[in-house]
């Protein structure tokens, strides 16, 4: 749970930010939220749900931005989606690429530790 939270901390707090790379977990747990936000908004108000999928229109590319980046592509990648039929699928198998291990014009690899991983300082 905490790193579902933390993902969605981190797209929204990188609102617009389209430089950098994101690890896939940042990404699909975005989507995830993306998805559930929209599905319950969708079922309470047709104008609520419009208000949800402006605001996360922009943290939505900007993270999709930054997931091609980690797999070394750029991220105006994302517009072969609007390509009928097959551009969503192309983009759906880029964004679930593995990230390149090492860094890249874009910047070094995001951290994908586990939180639970994590050590506190001075608990060694």
């Amino acid at each position: 749970m905490d790193e579902i939270q933390k993902s969605v901390k981190t797209c929204l707090n990188k609102y617009a930010d389209f430089n950098g790379r994101a690890a896939r977990p940042e990404f699909w747990w975005f989507v995830l939220f993306w998805i559930v936000v929209l599905a319950v908004t969708g079922l309470v108000s047709k104008y609520l749900y419009a208000i949800a999928a402006l605001a996360l229109v922009v943290p939505g590319l900007a993270v999709g931005a930054r997931r091609l980046h980690d797999t070394g592509k750029s991220g105006w990648y994302q517009l072969i989606g609007l390509i009928p039929l097959v551009g969503g699928l192309v983009v759906l198998y880029l964004m679930a690429q593995q990230g390149e291990p090492a860094a890249n014009r874009w910047g070094s690899p995001p951290d994908t530790a586990p939180m639970s991983s994590a050590v506190a300082p001075g608990q060694q």
